[in-house]
């Protein structure tokens, strides 16, 4: 029977020979991630297990990243618990502060996930490593309490909808363009628990960062998990990153898709969505005129260094609205370190811009630029829900950086052409 790569990787954990859609399957893990929201409470249940060691040093990965530099006291405890624990178990991959960054962008950077393994997180955008060739999907802090400590999970075998890009790319739409729009056309529950498989030819157009991209966000389309076969440009980053052996895996020519979504490419031009979710998203020509009062370029989802690069391109030389904030973060450390010898952050401090060390902070409306009641943003991050980023009558616009530097220039929602 044919399968997708998805079930291929199940199938291939669980030690079967096959699997189908609704399966239910306990399958080993290769990798189980962990953050300083996530993981404290995932250490709590662990011991109460009565588990003494985890399952294997070398697979737990523990990144503090959503709180830090820690903002309060019950931030700082959040991240002593899970510093601590790391310590105890002799963690070789625990990162925070001068080591650290987001770790969506800060596990691949790391060579710490390839093609055809299996990785489970505690924290929803996990599905990132999906871009790579391997399965990746979020848990509850319960499970990876479990997992840390068995390097095992259950798992319901999702079914499949495959989206197929084709045509040439536009000036200035990325990989963010790319999903806003897919995740538009699907709607935010057009995929629950479903594989959304990323294919077609102009992908090859698309930068292995900006696929991190899109399947960072497929969970916003309720995806279970995503995923795009590794081309040769996958596999030379990948290459370059790791030397440890890995398998790819590929859809079988007739595997089983519930749906299949063909996106001409071409028809797509730099996107935003609009408030409360994702799913609202239309061509910024379509927007019309909307002030903000913050724009903030980074997260999980953007803090890449081309992500940077495209936001320098336009900001050179120029100078941020006078009534906006405009907040630039790089995903890790060494991207910041890249971008200060690129010369990138002085292009964003003589702008005007505020550049901060790795953090999730304003994504989630922890701190680094969260939102006083009826004030607007626009974000490179990935959700847009009420309340996201700060009061529950603020309002958060999502788009790619070249929306964001064109956005933090006019101070409004603006086409990167149109200052470009």
């Amino acid at each position: 029977m044919a399968m997708t790569a998805t079930q291929k990787i199940l199938a291939r954990h669980a030690g079967l020979e096959r699997v189908e859609a609704g399966q239910l399957i306990e399958a080993r893990l290769d990798l189980v991630l962990g953050n300083d929201i996530t993981a404290p409470l995932a250490i709590i249940e662990f011991e109460k297990l009565g588990a003494t060691r985890v399952f294997d040093p070398e697979r737990v990965v523990l990144v503090a990243d959503h709180f830090v530099p820690n903002k309060d006291i019950k931030s700082a405890m959040q991240s002593k618990r899970q510093r601590d624990f790391a310590r105890a178990h002799q963690l070789p991959h625990y990162y925070e502060g001068g080591d650290g960054g987001i770790e969506h962008a800060l596990l691949p950077e790391r060579g710490l996930t390839r093609p055809g393994m299996l990785i489970i997180g505690a924290d929803s955008h996990t599905c990132t490593y999906g871009a790579l060739g391997a399965f990746s999907t979020g848990v509850g802090s319960t499970d990876l309490a479990v997992a840390m400590a068995t390097g095992k999970a259950w798992f319901k075998v999702p079914a499949a909808i495959r989206v197929v890009y084709r045509g040439k790319l536009r000036p200035w739409v990325g990989g963010k363009d790319l999903i806003l729009h897919t995740i538009g056309r699907l709607g935010v529950e057009g995929a629950n628990y479903r594989t959304l498989e990323l294919t077609g030819e102009a992908l090859a157009q698309v930068s292995v960062e900006g696929r991190l991209t899109m399947a960072n966000m497929g969970i916003e389309a309720g995806a279970k998990n995503a995923f795009m076969e590794p081309d040769q440009a996958t596999l030379a980053w990948v290459d370059a990153r790791t030397d440890v052996p890995y398998e790819v895996v590929r859809s079988d020519h007739d595997a089983p898709f519930e749906a299949t979504l063909e996106i001409d490419v071409g028809q797509v031009e730099p996107q935003v969505a609009l408030p409360h979710l994702p799913e609202n998203a239309r061509g910024v020509s379509q927007v019309g005129d909307v002030a903000v009062d913050q724009v903030v370029i980074g997260s999980c989802t953007n803090g890449r260094l081309e992500d940077l690069r495209v936001a320098a391109k336009i900001l050179a030389g120029k100078k941020v609205h006078p009534w906006v904030r405009l907040i630039v973060i790089p995903a890790t450390q060494a991207i910041y370190r890249q971008a200060l010898e690129e010369g990138l952050l002085k292009v964003f401090v003589d702008a005007g811009g505020i550049v901060s060390t790795p953090t999730c902070g304003p994504c989630l409306g922890g701190h680094m630029g969260v939102l006083a009641e009826g004030e607007r943003a626009l974000a490179t991050t990935n959700r847009n829900f009420v309340g996201r980023m700060g009061h529950p009558k603020s309002e958060v616009y999502l788009a790619g950086p070249a929306v964001a530097a064109a956005t933090a220039v006019r101070g409004r929602i603006s086409s990167p052409e149109e200052v470009a």
